[in-house]
């Protein structure tokens, strides 16, 4: 009986999940769709945190330069490189007059190192509009044309572009499409441009944000010691009363994310736990509800036999509807087949980043440590 229970309610749940997210996500729309005509254009400030990043940062920042919007300024902060991305970014700053290069040799105590160099970048300008950007983040030419369009028709102080992720692991790949429904679900990205919704959204790839609108929020000091910075500020944005919205990136605004699993899973280990705030039981609750709601139905259901298994069907049936209908996901055919698997490794970064952070005291950050007494102090 509790068997049958759980698999009428994982179909409930399932079908209901499917509708809800190949609904919504309708609403977005993709940036590459914008008008690129644009009547009037603010100056710009694209300010970009490097930080050792000399496999991707010359490519990057090149599509940077290629930008067409008549007005803007390029600020690359290098915050205590140790590799040979100096040299690259002062071989390009040779040839282009629009970017400014500003060296950060130690860091500032009570700031992660990222948040410190954006934040440096911040009062390096005077820009009326900032886009906050990563160093290995590529633009198509007409992207600040097509950004401010979308703008100035919302009137909005704050567009976040969700990057197209690229990578050369094709089990990251079906992995990515697992985590897009698990922050869809958690985001409800489709409600930020809602004033009266509690919803926001923010992605260091591409925070566009008014500048009046980013101190009305407290600029990166007031989340200076976030790991998920690029949330944080969206949700301080909106809160502080700012108009907020997204668009997808597709064929714009590329990131090529991790080459492997193992990158991804790591890569997550340092701020996943922020997530939650560091809260212990929210943590496990998720992790237990992915575990429960990704990971069991399936296989379990597949095991019992008939007439379960037909409900496992359905619930597969669900998966495909899912990948190949979410606006926000590129799927191959074969990816509904990991959904347990990517489930499973969710649950896992969840529970060992909890248990991590929580063992020894804090974080480990670009080899600095943190401790949870002092990363507790901006919840």
């Amino acid at each position: 009986m509790i068997v049958l229970i759980y698999a009428i309610v994982m179909l409930i749940s399932w079908v209901s999940v499917t509708l809800f997210l190949v609904i919504n996500t309708r609403r977005i729309s993709f940036l590459k769709d914008m008008p690129v005509a644009l009547d009037t254009a603010p100056l710009v400030a694209v300010i970009i945190a490097v930080k050792d990043e000399e496999a991707d940062v010359e490519e990057a920042l090149q599509s940077v330069c290629r930008l067409q919007y008549p007005h803007f300024h390029i600020i690359v902060v290098n915050d205590r490189l140790t590799d040979n991305t100096a040299a690259i970014l002062q071989r390009i700053a040779i040839n282009e007059p629009r970017i400014t290069i500003i060296t950060i040799d130690e860091l500032a105590e009570g700031w992660l190192g990222k948040n410190h160099a954006l934040y440096k970048g911040y009062m390096a300008s005077t820009e009326e509009w900032l886009l906050f950007t990563d160093a290995d983040v590529k633009f198509r030419p007409h992207v600040l044309q097509k950004a401010m369009n979308y703008i100035r028709q919302k009137r909005l102080d704050h567009l976040v572009v969700l990057p197209e992720v690229t990578s050369g692991s094709h089990l990251f790949q079906a992995m990515m499409n697992v985590f897009t429904i698990m922050l869809d679900i958690k985001l409800r990205p489709w409600t930020v441009s809602d004033p009266d919704s509690s919803s926001s959204i923010g992605v260091g790839a591409f925070n566009f944000v008014k500048r009046s609108a980013y101190e009305k929020a407290g600029t990166h000091a007031a989340i200076s010691l976030r790991p998920d910075d690029d949330l944080k500020l969206g949700e301080r944005i909106k809160s502080a009363g700012g108009r907020q919205d997204l668009l997808y990136g597709d064929q714009e605004v590329s990131l090529a994310w991790y080459n492997s699993l193992s990158e991804f899973v790591n890569g997550l280990m340092k701020n996943t736990y922020s997530v939650f705030n560091y809260r212990f039981v929210f943590a496990m609750a998720a992790a237990l509800a992915a575990l429960l709601v990704f990971v069991l139905p399936v296989p379990l259901l597949l095991l019992m036999g008939t007439p379960y298994a037909w409900i496992a069907l359905a619930i597969i049936g669900c998966h495909i509807v899912l990948l190949y209908g979410n606006k926000g996901i590129r799927a191959r055919w074969w990816h509904f087949l990991l959904v347990p698997f990517a489930g499973l490794v969710m649950a896992y970064i969840v529970i060992r980043a909890s248990i991590l952070t929580e063992r020894q005291g804090g974080i480990y950050w670009r080899k600095s440590f943190y401790s949870l007494k002092e990363l507790r102090k901006q919840l």
